[in-house]
């Protein structure tokens, strides 16, 4: 299930799947600067779950409701979601931006669209307004950079973000809150006409598919966060925050490929299981996908048999569920919610789970004569529709039931791939890198550094990282095949090695064999 290439820059490279990678490069921009204060929506689920009035011990000075000496409580839930976690996503966009200039100016514009916006919940207001003033003061600096005589620095640097902020900070709440307002109803309206009628599964369609190639990021933190917790504001819950969390479709998939799977992906299948349901890294199961194509009506089945259920018994989350673990769904599910997403998960993994047996079955009998010859096409033809090298993508699929493709991946390490050539730097700083630089990443990296370890190397540095983080340093960049072009774009320098699954790659031995020999 992996593929290994090691590149060098290529106009070709850029050019692949440059729609794809827009829309990633966009996600990843967007949960970058989402993802780092998860622990604030956490807190405010928290809060929410236990002290609003229809939470488990409801208390109105911190729920915000009742009054205290004739005036009402403000509370705890309210100015959290209206002013503390929007300031932090735009100082997090401000700073990915321009560092702490950015992070100061990006969130006095933000202020602003959150005043001008009136109770509005502007999470969509600060994705926007915390990079866009960031960008403004970088571009402002830039004109007398170099220009200013000693001494007059930080008057003029202070001055210059200060009258600067000032002027965003009205273009936000006179201009922009009105038309972040207006777009913010109109996605809720859209949503509660989707749930009134019914048609919320259908999200599965474009959610469960858009998983798989790491498209989620956009509309997940883009659109579904902020909606969330507007109805979460409204009425202490949202099934929002399960459209994409849900990790039922994946355990259905990876049951399925444990009973009836063939050759390596039966075989690791049961330990992605773990790694998916309990640690919540979804993306293990993705490269099972890709194997078989139309196993995406599984996922989208089971995704929309999810949400049909959270819908029929009304319940839902009070926070985001992140990483999308069981532990977190259900540490995160509303006090009367339980019943209907335990079941929810249950039968979207049911659903997942039969119509991929009856697919791996249908096709059983010729995987096993042919070595998963199948499933190799599959993944061939899946990869050269995008682009790519076949001959890469099958090695990958066959892994270390192929001998000829293992020694092919292993050339392809060494020195010369069958995409492009690598350089020759000696590798010491060796990273690895995904869409957030937090989960599938962090487990990758782990793995490589515990092989490291016991074959006695030193001085290599195991590190993970958001591919928008990659400074350009890294000498070996180890990244899932849906990401290698763009780490590619951020550091064309560096060896690049593709894999289908972060735990158990083939790759890995051969990297280390390569640490080594240098």
């Amino acid at each position: 299930m992996t593929t290994s290439s090691v590149a060098a820059p290529d106009a070709p490279a850029k050019s692949r799947g440059g729609g794809r990678v827009a829309v990633q490069k966009f996600g990843t921009f967007l949960s970058g600067m989402v993802m780092p204060n998860i622990a604030i929506f956490i807190a405010w689920g928290i809060i929410t779950a236990f002290f609003i009035e229809t939470g488990w011990t409801p208390v109105g000075v911190l729920g915000g409701f009742g009054e205290t000496a004739g005036v009402a409580n403000p509370g705890l839930v309210g100015p959290i979601l209206t002013y503390l976690i929007p300031l932090a996503i735009a100082i997090q966009g401000g700073r990915m931006v321009y560092d702490t200039r950015g992070a100061v100016v990006g969130s006095i514009m933000t202020m602003g669209v959150i005043i001008g916006a009136n109770g509005t919940t502007m999470i969509l207001g600060a994705m926007i307004c915390g990079p866009l003033g960031a960008y403004l003061i970088k571009q402002i600096d830039k004109i007398w950079d170099g220009k200013i005589k000693p001494g007059f620095e930080m008057l003029v640097n202070n001055y210059a973000a200060g009258i600067l902020g000032f002027g965003l900070a009205m273009v936000g709440f006179f201009w922009l809150a009105p038309l972040f307002k207006l777009i913010a109803e109109g996605l809720g309206d859209m949503v509660d006409f989707l749930v009134q009628h019914s048609l919320l599964p259908i999200a599965s369609v474009i959610i469960e598919p858009a998983k798989v190639f790491f498209l989620n990021n956009a509309i997940n933190h883009g659109v579904l966060d902020q909606l969330g917790a507007d109805q979460v504001k409204e009425s202490g819950k949202s099934i929002l925050f399960l459209l994409e969390a849900n990790p039922g479709p994946g355990l259905g998939l990876l049951l399925a490929f444990t009973f009836f799977g063939v050759g390596i992906a039966r075989s690791t299948a049961p330990g992605a299981i773990i790694i998916q349901f309990f640690g919540g890294i979804h993306e293990i199961y993705f490269p099972y996908v890709l194997q078989k194509p139309i196993l995406f009506i599984a996922v989208i089945l089971g995704g929309a048999t999810g949400v049909a259920t959270n819908v029929a018994f009304q319940s839902g989350l009070v926070a985001p569920a992140s990483p999308g673990s069981i532990f977190a769904v259900l540490g995160a599910t509303e006090r009367n919610s339980f019943l209907g997403v335990i079941l929810s998960v249950i039968l979207s993994a049911a659903v997942s789970f039969a119509v991929s047996s009856f697919f791996l079955l249908a096709s059983r009998k010729r995987d096993l004569a042919n070595g998963g010859g199948d499933m190799s096409a599959a993944m061939a033809k899946l990869q050269a529709n995008k682009g790519r090298d076949v001959n890469a993508a099958t090695s990958g699929l066959l892994g270390n039931n192929s001998p000829a493709n293992e020694e092919e991946a292993e050339a392809s390490l060494g020195g010369v791939g069958s995409a492009s050539t690598a350089t020759a730097t000696k590798v010491q700083n060796l990273v690895f890198a995904c869409d957030a630089g937090m989960g599938s990443s962090a487990m990758g990296a782990s793995v490589l550094r515990n092989k490291i370890k016991k074959a006695g190397i030193e001085g290599v540095t195991v590190s993970n990282k958001a591919i928008a983080n990659l400074s350009g340093d890294e000498d070996l960049i180890i990244t899932q095949e849906e990401l290698t072009d763009r780490a590619k774009q951020k550091n064309p320098n560096a060896q690049h090695v593709s894999v289908g699954n972060f735990m158990n790659a083939p790759q890995y031995d051969q990297v280390v064999e390569q640490l080594k020999n240098q």
